[in-house]
């Protein structure tokens, strides 16, 4: 899922999407024998495997951030807000490449939650800048202690921390220059 399509999805709750997920054995399907479905040559190429990765990676996401009811998308968001006070909400959608209209769709969600709030900019009454509510700077604090010691401590397990930053530098790459 990309972070648009999960911008799209802000308004499910996040256990509810992960449920309307098929896990790989699914995907791939069994045979009258019971069989897995032979991928060929899918299984070597590497927009399917990322896709693969990632849906693998939201679910668990989804799963450590169930108590509060946070995809990564609106995760993605209030950490951008955090780090970046007095910044509009377009050049929040665009750094994140969320489209204008699923980011307004979780904009609505996450005020109606109170956990940020727009308001209205001194330069230009147009335009809206962001800001964390009191509740969303607790909540995304909260977060932040569950995707360290369960999310990404799970992706670190899984490979190791010399393995987790070249991968990381790799699809930084794809992701600048691709």
């Amino acid at each position: 899922m990309t972070v648009s399509k999960a911008a799209e999805k802000s308004s499910e709750k996040p256990a509810d999407s992960a449920k309307g997920r098929k896990d790989a054995a699914e995907v791939q399907g069994q045979g009258a024998a019971g069989e897995a479905l032979q991928l060929g040559e899918l299984s070597e190429q590497l927009g399917y495997v990322l896709k693969r990765a990632q849906l693998k990676v939201f679910e668990n996401f989804l799963r450590c951030m169930a108590s509060l009811q946070l995809t990564p998308a609106q995760f993605s968001v209030l950490l951008l807000v955090e780090k970046n006070p007095g910044r509009n909400q377009t050049e929040i959608a665009s750094t994140l490449g969320i489209l204008r209209p699923n980011f307004v769709a979780m904009l609505d969600n996450l005020e109606s939650r109170d956990l940020c709030a727009r308001i209205r900019s001194t330069n230009d009454r147009r335009s809206h800048i962001l800001v964390l509510t009191d509740k969303g700077k607790a909540v995304l604090a909260r977060a932040k202690k569950l995707v360290a010691t369960k999310h990404e401590a799970r992706l670190n397990e899984l490979l190791g921390q010399a393995n987790r930053e070249a991968l990381i530098a790799m699809l930084a790459k794809v992701a600048n220059e691709f």
